[in-house]
């Protein structure tokens, strides 16, 4: 069942622009492995809707998924730049630092920051 993570991406984000991110820890039902997926997008109005679109993804492959907490990301793909920042009403902040760390991998030539700042 591990071999299901390898099958959920680490981070899908928009392409371009400022949007809502959520933090999500999948786990591989009665197992052990795990792993934290990054997901954000311009279209969630609040963070729940990025997770209420993941959650199902997910189960269809057998994991379990638990929001560790939101925030935003500003991705300036021109620039090569991404700040993540802030955090979600429902879920709490995430940690921005651990989200910077599942970025770096994916956009290896970006110039990725992260702050505690609200907006």
């Amino acid at each position: 069942m591990a071999e299901a993570l390898s099958k959920a991406p680490d981070v899908e984000i928009d392409p371009d622009g400022k949007f809502k991110y959520i933090l999500v820890r999948l786990k591989v039902k009665d197992g052990e492995a795990s792993k934290d997926i990054v997901r954000g997008t311009k279209s969630a109005e609040y963070h729940n809707h990025i997770f209420e679109k993941v959650n199902p993804a997910m189960e269809a492959l057998g994991l379990e998924c638990v929001c560790l907490g939101g925030g935003k990301i500003e991705h300036n793909s021109q620039e090569k730049k991404i700040h993540v920042f802030g955090e979600s009403t429902a879920f709490g902040k995430a940690d921005h630092a651990m989200t910077v760390e599942k970025l770096k991998p994916v956009f290896k030539d970006y110039e990725i920051t992260w702050s505690d700042d609200k907006k």
